[in-house]
């Protein structure tokens, strides 16, 4: 209508969120309780108002051991495809064994590490920046592997802007001075994203919070756990 102002425009957000950070943070600064999380209900939580969340890109690798952990892995990704379907994509690297020497005794053990998340996050992010997907890519991170196509996007798409988001725990000061914003996560944003207790899948099964996601974890308890051996990731 003539006279009449044109709206406001609305900015396109897509979320990309490197699950090992974010779990490691979260377990570092003992909030095992928010590890149930609504994965893109945490990053609407991070955007301003005049943007709109489009996507959520999860990215992470499946636990192959122990049981226990690998369990609650399962239980939480099925969880996740259940409350959150088509708002939330996943997308899955691998653990790899690698060896390691014990400068003191000798041994030798193989330790698993994780490889390809950085790799799948920088290739949607470029993936998604030529098809113009987003106006602004929320990184959830501290992985300064990733600064290479943060610089890429800048470098190509100038119009576009990078939010980095630190997990607790977590920060980068590489990142940090390469995004156009950077903030880390506080708790209440983590308890305010919270799937509910128990999440039914489409064929009624239930998916029910693991009990060591729910439960405040004392001193006393690691201590203890530590002393009888207990593993408790």
């Amino acid at each position: 209508m003539p006279g009449m102002p044109a709206p406001a425009k609305r900015w396109k957000v897509i979320a990309y969120i490197d699950g090992f950070n974010l779990y490691y943070g979260l377990k570092e600064s003992d909030w095992r309780r928010y590890l149930w999380l609504d994965l893109p209900a945490l990053a609407n939580s991070l955007i301003r108002s005049d943007q709109d969340l489009v996507k959520t890109k999860y990215f992470t690798s499946r636990v192959v051991s122990p049981e226990g952990k690998k369990k609650r892995q399962s239980i939480y990704l099925e969880a996740l495809t259940a409350h959150c379907g088509a708002k939330l994509g996943m997308y899955f690297g691998h653990y790899q064994s690698d060896p390691w020497k014990c400068n003191t005794c000798g041994a030798v053990e193989n330790v698993p590490s994780e490889k390809k998340t950085d790799v799948n996050i920088a290739v949607e992010i470029m993936m998604d920046a030529f098809d113009n997907a987003f106006d602004t890519a929320l990184i959830v991170t501290a992985d300064s592997d990733l600064i290479p196509p943060i610089l890429a996007v800048k470098r190509l798409y100038p119009h576009k802007r990078i939010f980095v988001a630190f997990p607790p725990k977590r920060h980068s000061v590489e990142l940090e001075r390469e995004a156009s914003v950077s903030f880390t996560i506080g708790r209440a944003k983590f308890a305010q994203a919270q799937m509910p207790e128990v999440v039914a899948k489409p064929d009624g099964t239930q998916l029910r919070r693991p009990a060591k996601w729910c439960a405040v974890q004392t001193e006393f308890g690691k201590t203890l756990g530590a002393a009888l051996g207990i593993n408790e990731d």
